[in-house]
């Protein structure tokens, strides 16, 4: 299976040693639960992104540090590249910044949150549980590191989970579109970089709290399994 990956940033060179660059991260993520898996990168935050839908099987789209409303072109080159895929009905699945360009370009809202920042360790509650969300599980708790975030669903989505910090912590379009603004791929090592190196941009006090969440226990392997189901299901 040819997973395309719509590359919207990556692990800054400082951070590599930690776990690798984002296709390495989607990489450990996946691999155990597709044994076949090949991943292209595409580096859309240049501007790159397939010739057309099928050029792979299915996509799933990165985190960034831009906001989806920037006015800049590559972010609208992959509005329009989002539009095409729900168009064509490939399996998508967005994290974080993908997760929002998906209510984005298919008419949803997404703007800052009035919680500020969402950073560390959060429980998402799930809502609506489906038959790729195996095996099932009543929460899933994952990191986050977000100031955005999606306000309002587009037409035709379905509410999957809520967290206390952001409403819409994961939803679906249609049958092959999926949303997830936490950061599964994401180590807590990564984490613990991203808190430290942002500490003034976030405020000390928030990103403390955070810090001490990253002892909690997350749920990173189930969500890459439910990952790959909602993908290999939909192919």
């Amino acid at each position: 299976m040819n997973i395309g990956i719509l590359g919207c940033d990556d692990v800054p060179e400082r951070f590599k040693h930690i776990a690798g660059g984002y296709r390495d991260m989607f990489e450990a993520l996946l691999a155990p639960h597709i044994p076949d898996l090949t991943l292209t990168w595409f580096e859309t935050c240049k501007g790159e992104v397939p010739a057309a839908p099928h050029a792979c099987d299915a996509y799933v789209c990165t985190g960034s540090r831009y906001s989806v409303y920037d006015n800049l072109e590559w972010i609208g080159t992959l509005n329009r590249f989002v539009q095409q895929l729900y168009e064509a009905r490939k399996p998508f699945v967005g994290v974080c910044f993908g997760h929002q360009v998906l209510a984005q370009a298919l008419g949803g809202e997404v703007s800052k949150s009035d919680f500020g920042w969402g950073i560390g360790v959060h429980e998402m509650q799930i809502l609506q549980p489906e038959p790729w969300m195996e095996p099932q599980q009543k929460d899933c708790r994952l990191q986050y590191m977000h100031a955005d975030q999606v306000q309002r669903m587009p037409e035709g989505s379905a509410l999957l989970a809520s967290a206390a910090h952001c409403p819409v912590a994961m939803f679906r379009v249609g049958e092959t579109m999926l949303g997830i603004e936490g950061h599964p791929e994401f180590p807590a090592a990564y984490e613990e970089a991203l808190l430290l190196a942002r500490r003034e941009r976030i405020g000390a006090e928030r990103v403390d709290t955070a810090l001490k969440s990253l002892s909690t226990p997350t749920d990173e392997k189930i969500a890459g399994r439910w990952i790959a189901n909602f993908i290999q299901q939909r192919i």
